[in-house]
């Protein structure tokens, strides 16, 4: 073999070399997308409090279709009549996130001393099914809430502010509203959906 026909075999043998081990190491990092980098990437796109705004929608009086299971473990017969708003929930962020389940929603009035929570939390209407939300800077998801008064000789208050706190995240975010509620220990006259994708309503954010 000559000198130059030596070198040749020399260059392909460690192209061959290279190409493998770079194969290698391909094969090795692929797995690494299954587990804790894409968890990592998909938490990164959760939507933050600060970079939502949570409004009202307007109410309508009318009967739910179904006798969902809530939160009490209870599951209705029929259709149960009540008044229905839409939780709006607006991504005023520069990037996209997204959303997931059920938020948590409690209703609060006013005392002198401190904000007090009327009733037990929002039950969960488990008709709708949860499914990932993504939410591009400026778009609005939303969630269906249903606002019962029973029995008809409960305590009836004034709710002045909802508490939601979206799915993974402890900051709650408050939403002044006008809304009667029954404030009869261990009642639930609140039940939410899970977010749903697109506005629940035409419109604006209402101002406190």
């Amino acid at each position: 073999m000559t000198r130059y026909g030596q070198i040749g075999w020399r260059l392909a043998a460690v192209a061959a070399f290279v190409g493998t081990a770079a194969l290698a190491v391909a094969l090795t990092r692929a797995p690494a997308h299954d587990g804790v980098s894409l968890s990592s990437e998909v938490s990164a796109r959760v939507c933050a409090p600060s970079g939502l705004q949570a409004w009202l929608g307007l109410g309508t009086a009318g009967t739910g279709a179904t006798g969902a299971t809530g939160a009490t473990g209870e599951a209705g017969s029929g259709p149960v009549a009540g008044t229905y708003y839409t939780l709006e929930f607006t991504n005023v962020s520069d990037r996209p996130c997204s959303l997931f389940g059920y938020p948590e929603v409690s209703a609060y009035v006013d005392s002198p001393k401190a904000r007090i929570a009327i009733g037990l939390a929002a039950a969960r209407d488990t008709s709708v099914r949860p499914q990932p939300v993504m939410l591009a800077p400026g778009a609005t998801a939303h969630a269906a809430l249903r606002v019962t008064v029973q029995p008809a000789n409960c305590a009836k208050v004034t709710a002045e502010e909802l508490r939601v706190a979206l799915p993974r995240q402890d900051r709650p975010a408050i939403v002044p509203v006008h809304m009667t509620v029954c404030s009869q220990k261990g009642q639930v006259s609140l039940s939410v959906q899970a977010i749903q994708a697109r506005a629940g309503v035409p419109g604006y954010p209402l101002r406190p």
